[in-house]
C-alpha cells in the first residue's frame, strides 16, 4: 500500500490522522516538503504518536525553517524546490506520504502539490474538516484531481459529527467516506490508536 494524504487545506488535522494510519498499519511515513522547524517537526509528531521506531519514519527531502507556504519558505532559504529530489521512496511494505497543505499549495515558482500527486500516479485520501465551510473546499479539491486523473481512494473527516455535512461532500464529489477521527482534546498514542479503530475500518485502507 502506498498513499498520498492531502488535506483542503492546512492545520486541519492531516497530520494526526497519519500518524493514526502509519501506526495501524505499521507504514514507512514520508513528508517530501518540511515548513517550520522551531518545535516539533510533522515528521517527530508522526513518530512521537504512531509509536512505531524511527526507521520507519523517512528523511524529508527539504527542511524549510519558516512555516508558511513551500514556496515562500525555499525562497527565504535561499534554495528551490526541485521535483526530481520528490520521488516516492521505494522498498517498503506500506507508505504513507504526507503532502505539506492543500492540494493546490505552491512548492516552488513553476510546481503545485497536485502536479506532483499526478506525476507519483498514486491513489489520494483527502482530509477535510467537519466545520463551516468545507464543503466548498472539499468539492473544489475533489474536482481539481479528478480533472488530472488522481484517483481519490476516499475522505476522512476531522472534528465533531455533521453527518449532513459529510454526506454532501460524499454525494457530490462522488467519493467514499472512510471515517471521521473525532478532535481529541488530550492526545496520545493510545487515545489515538483507540480512535483510529472506533471509526475507521483498517481493511479500507489496504490497497
Amino acid at each position: 500500500m502506498r498513499v498520498v494524504v492531502v488535506g483542503t487545506g492546512t492545520n486541519i488535522g492531516k497530520t494526526v490522522f497519519a500518524s493514526a494510519l502509519v501506526g495501524a498499519l505499521e507504514a514507512s511515513y514520508w513528508k517530501p516538503v518540511q515548513s517550520g522547524l522551531s518545535g516539533e517537526t510533522d515528521s517527530q509528531t508522526v513518530g512521537r504518536l504512531s509509536g512505531l521506531s524511527p526507521q520507519y519514519i523517512l528523511p524529508e527531502a527539504y527542511r524549510l525553517r519558516q512555516p508558511i507556504s513551500p514556496h515562500l519558505a525555499a525562497k527565504a532559504d535561499g534554495i528551490e524546490i526541485d521535483p526530481a529530489c520528490l520521488c516516492p521512496p521505494q522498498g517498503m511494505k506500506h507508505l504513507v506520504i504526507e503532502m505539506a497543505g492543500g492540494v493546490m499549495a505552491p512548492l516552488s515558482e513553476d510546481l503545485l502539490s497536485i502536479d506532483l500527486i499526478t506525476a507519483w500516479r498514486l491513489p489520494v485520501i483527502l482530509v477535510a474538516r467537519t466545520v463551516l465551510g468545507t464543503i466548498n473546499h472539499s468539492l473544489l479539491s475533489i474536482e481539481a484531481m479528478k480533472r488530472r486523473g488522481i484517483v481519490l481512494h476516499g475522505v476522512v473527516f476531522i472534528g465533531e459529527e455533521a453527518d449532513d455535512v459529510q454526506k454532501s461532500i460524499s454525494k457530490f464529489g462522488e467519493v467514499k467516506t472512510l471515517g471521521r477521527l473525532p478532535w481529541l482534546d488530550f492526545l496520545t498514542r493510545d487515545r489515538l490508536a483507540t480512535a483510529f479503530n472506533t471509526n475507521f475500518r483498517r481493511e479500507d485502507f489496504i490497497l
